[in-house]
């Protein structure tokens, strides 16, 4: 638990993020037998649009994480969901657990944003259902293909019984570490706080899922719209992790961020916000599309020409 005299951190102090958290209502939804399997989600936007973009957090991640997306985008036509999961033990309890979420929400359709083990997780369920083309595109942020990447494969069916305090230290020795950018120090902050928020359980499950041995089969995400975002200074993500994700999808595009560090969505959001209004304007216009109406962005416009 968050010790009482802390003080909260620049983000969740910010008036970006206190207006979030005043208009956009947070949402707790059960589509499992068990009751304490509580999906959070924020929803915001058009609900006419049923193709929407899911955002996916990380493993130290919540559901508000994304809050810059969610407003920006929305504010611009877009239907932004952030959910947070509840605690799944295996990748096929995960992907039923959120194949029931979609239900719940009567969406059949999706477009995915998954940061780390948000990107690994969109990628798992696309595998598993590219029998019914339900994710129509993914973005990648600071993800990766293969779980051997971090070398707990033998120990990951023991984290059940980890202490908060070990899966904490676990997780936090990714961030980064040293001198860093204002924006990038807020943003570790800020995750320091979500993390100090979630349960044993919670933490355990999350890392079991991203250490359990377990891989990409890229044949099945074929066909499957796909942008690769990543940063050029320090992030957790391995050069060697990063370059296999490039091997696995050669066509995909890449939105190369200068800096950002592990948490882009929030310390340099409005590049990171440009790159999804990019790789969604593909879909605009048709069924598919995540926005209600032509986006207007004549930033992303000029993006677009000189990556084309």
């Amino acid at each position: 638990m968050q010790i009482l005299d802390t003080p909260p951190s620049a983000i969740s102090s910010s008036a970006e993020y206190v207006s979030f958290r005043s208009r956009v209502p947070q949402k707790k939804i059960i589509v499992d037998q068990d009751p304490t399997k509580v999906w959070t989600l924020y929803d915001a936007g058009p609900r006419n649009i049923t193709c929407p973009l899911i955002c996916l957090p990380p493993v130290s991640g919540t559901a508000d994480v994304f809050f810059h997306q969610i407003m920006a985008l929305s504010a611009k036509g877009y239907r932004v969901i952030a959910v947070q999961y509840p605690v799944y033990w295996t990748m096929k309890e995960w992907v039923t657990g959120f194949s029931k979420l979609l239900d719940f929400l009567s969406i059949d359709k999706v477009h995915l944003f998954g940061a780390s083990l948000g990107g690994f997780l969109a990628q798992k369920f696309a595998e598993a259902t590219n029998h019914t083309c339900t994710v129509l595109s993914i973005i990648l942020c600071n993800s990766f293909t293969d779980t051997s990447i971090f070398n707990f494969s033998n120990t990951a069916v023991l984290f059940w019984m980890f202490p908060s305090v070990v899966l904490k230290r676990m997780i936090m020795g990714n961030f980064n570490k040293g001198y860093v950018e204002s924006s990038i120090a807020d943003s570790i902050d800020f995750m320091v706080e979500r993390l100090d928020g979630l349960s044993q359980q919670e933490l355990a499950s999350r890392l079991t899922l991203t250490c359990m041995n377990c891989y990409v089969e890229p044949q099945k995400l074929i066909g499957i719209p796909m942008t690769i975002m990543d940063v050029f200074d320090d992030s957790a993500l391995s050069c060697a992790a990063r370059e296999e994700l490039y091997k696995f999808y050669p066509d995909a595009k890449r939105a190369h961020l200068k800096k950002g560090g592990n948490f882009p969505y929030l310390s340099c959001s409005e590049e990171v916000n440009l790159h999804i209004q990019i790789h969604l304007r593909a879909f605009e216009g048709t069924k598919y599309s995540a926005c209600d109406g032509p986006s207007t962005s004549s930033t992303s416009d000029n993006i677009m020409e000189k990556e084309s």
